[in-house]
């Protein structure tokens, strides 16, 4: 067996001490629901910032910083749902997972079959979606 180094026991060190001192560290509430609300809520807020994040990322090179965050800010609530639904199914079972994916690849493909035609459906839907972000 191989001898542990320094530095792998002063790691284990410290993380024993974080663990410990996390332990230690009192609630927000003391109840135990309020808490539970304040994790959800705190879980929720930080993954709308990671999406909008990730879409103004994949966007931004495309069309624009600018006319990215106008993009996401003039989606539709129907938009939203279908998005989100889309999202739960993929997310909640192997079968979601496999038609959401299989779908995501069949639409590529289709898209980069028809490059030009799929191009120009794009900047004219940006562009609609664009002026309800304004």
């Amino acid at each position: 067996m191989a001898r542990r180094g320094k530095l792998a026991k002063s790691v284990e060190n410290a993380v024993g001490d974080a663990k410990d001192a996390a332990g230690k560290v009192p609630p927000p509430s003391p109840n135990p629901m309020t808490n539970l609300i304040l994790a959800d809520i705190a879980l929720r807020a930080g993954g709308q910032l990671l999406r909008h994040t990730v879409e103004r990322g994949l966007l931004g090179p495309v069309v624009g910083k600018g006319k990215a965050k106008k993009l996401i800010k003039g989606r539709s609530m129907a938009q939203t749902l279908v998005g989100t639904a889309i999202a739960r199914m993929a997310t909640r079972s192997v079968p979601g997972a496999i038609i959401v994916g299989g779908g995501m690849l069949a639409k590529t493909l289709y898209d980069r079959r028809r490059t030009r035609e799929a191009r120009l459906e794009g900047k004219e839907a940006v562009e609609k979606q664009a002026e309800k972000g304004e």
